[in-house]
C-alpha cells in the first residue's frame, strides 16, 4: 500500500519540485497541496494523509499551530516539519506541536526520502543535516516546557478552570458566558489570566494543555 502525502508549502517552485520528486517513486503518492496553513488543515481532515510535509513558515495559520491541529483531529497522520531554520525554539515548538521530525531545506533527495519512509514506518528519525546535539536538546526542552504547562494549570482558579474546561468542549466566548451566567467581558478576562498562567499564545494552546495535561 503506497504512502500517501500532503505537501504544505506556500513556495509553488519548491511545492511543484518536492512533488516531481515524491512521484518518481513508486510507493509514494501525493493526495494534495496546500499554499497555506489553514489549506492544509482542511485538507489532511479531508483526504487524512499518511504523511504531512508541512513548513514552519506559512501564511494565514503558521506551520506549528496547523501541525497542533492536525496532529489533535487526524492523530493517524504524521508531520514532518520542513524549513530552512535549525535554531532551538522552532524544533521545540515542532516537536511540542506533534511533529515526527524535522527536515532542513537543505537535506538532498535520498535523504527526503529515507526519512519519509522511516516515519511512515514509525522508526525515530532526524535529519542528518540538523547540527549535533539539538535532537537531545530539543528533548530536554520540550520536557521542561511541558512540566511548565502541568505547573501552569495548577496556578488556574476554580473558574479558571471551569471557562477552560468549556472552551476545550468546543464553546465560543459566548456560549462560555451564557452557560456559566456571566458577561462576555468576564469570560475575556478570566481567558486572558489563563493565558498568562499557562504561558500561551491563545485559546488554541491553552486548550490543547488542557487537554494534553487532563
Amino acid at each position: 500500500m503506497p504512502i500517501t502525502i500532503l505537501i504544505a508549502e506556500d513556495q509553488r517552485l519548491f511545492r511543484q519540485s518536492l512533488r516531481m520528486l515524491l512521484e518518481h517513486e513508486r510507493d509514494l503518492v501525493v493526495v494534495g497541496e496546500a499554499m497555506d496553513g489553514r489549506q492544509a488543515f482542511d485538507l489532511a481532515v479531508e483526504r487524512k494523509p499518511g504523511i504531512v510535509l508541512m513548513d514552519v513558515d506559512m501564511p494565514r495559520l503558521d506551520g506549528i499551530t496547523a501541525t497542533r491541529l492536525i496532529r489533535s483531529c487526524v492523530p493517524d497522520s504524521k508531520v514532518l516539519m520542513l524549513s530552512v531554520h535549525d535554531d532551538d525554539a522552532r524544533i521545540v515548538a515542532a516537536v511540542q506541536a506533534g511533529a515526527c521530525g524535522y527536515i532542513l531545506k537543505d537535506a538532498d533527495h535520498q535523504e527526503f526520502l529515507r526519512i519519509i519512509r522511516a516515519t511512515f514506518k514509525g522508526e525515530p528519525v532526524r535529519s542528518a543535516f540538523m547540527p549535533d546535539g539539538f535532537a537531545k536538546k530539543a528533548v530536554a526542552l520540550v520536557n521542561k516546557q511541558d512540566e511548565s504547562g502541568v505547573r501552569g494549570l495548577t496556578l488556574l482558579t476554580d473558574r479558571e478552570r471551569e471557562i477552560l474546561a468549556c472552551a476545550a468542549a468546543g464553546g465560543s466566548n459566548k456560549d462560555i458566558a451564557d452557560q456559566l451566567c456571566v458577561s462576555l467581558d468576564t469570560v475575556k478576562t478570566h481567558l486572558h489570566h489563563i493565558y498568562q498562567k499557562l504561558k500561551v499564545s491563545g485559546r488554541v494552546e491553552a486548550v490543547l494543555t488542557y487537554l494534553g495535561n487532563s
